[in-house]
């Protein structure tokens, strides 16, 4: 404003008097900023799941490789009773008849104990198919989150080319786009 009652307006004020007045002012802009926030902040909530299921997979993965460590153990522990059980009915043949008995009960505890290592070796196996079960699932829901946060990504990058060119069709491909993304949110979700 200049000194005394004289007032000169400048074209920034005329633009923001004509935006007050008029209720706001460019709508398409305000529609594709809006837009652009709700797609980032949902993008945001898609990545973070999609590390979560991520980082789930890895430590199922992890805990199927201990399982198949420990299996490994107790087929190598269920060897060397077997390399025992071996020798004890080898020395029943060759020792003389008064020393044949203490071998054979030898033998037949090596062949029990045999069994026990067998059922806690199979079932560290079944432990480690179902951790890597497990995390193959956790993967593939992580793949889905992936995509739609990429999809929600592309939707944002095409807002920005939207609202550079001012074109209304780049702005319903955006709404596509991050409909997209959103279905496959939806399906991992929905653990599909």
């Amino acid at each position: 404003m200049s000194e005394g009652s004289f007032h000169v307006h400048g074209p920034h004020d005329h633009e923001l008097e004509h935006a007050a007045s008029h209720g706001g002012g460019d709508r398409f802009s305000g529609r594709i900023a809006v837009t652009t926030a709700i797609l980032a902040t949902v993008g945001a909530l898609f990545s973070y799941q999609g590390g979560a299921t991520q980082a789930s997979a890895q430590l199922a993965k992890n805990d199927a490789a201990i399982r198949k460590t420990e299996a490994a153990n107790q087929w190598n522990y269920y060897q060397a009773k077997s390399n025992k059980q071996n020798l004890a009915e080898l020395a029943v043949v060759l020792v003389a008849p008064d020393r044949q008995e203490a071998y054979r009960v030898e033998a037949t505890r090596y062949r029990t104990e045999k069994a026990e290592i067998q059922k806690a070796a199979e079932k560290l196996e079944a432990e480690s198919k179902t951790f890597d079960a497990q995390s193959d699932a956790q993967m593939h829901e992580h793949h889905r989150w992936a995509q739609a946060t990429t999809f929600l990504q592309i939707a944002i990058a095409l807002s920005a080319i939207a609202l550079l060119t001012r074109r209304k069709w780049l702005q319903w491909g955006v709404y596509g786009v991050a409909a997209l993304g959103a279905a496959l949110g939806v399906l991992a979700i929905a653990h599909v």
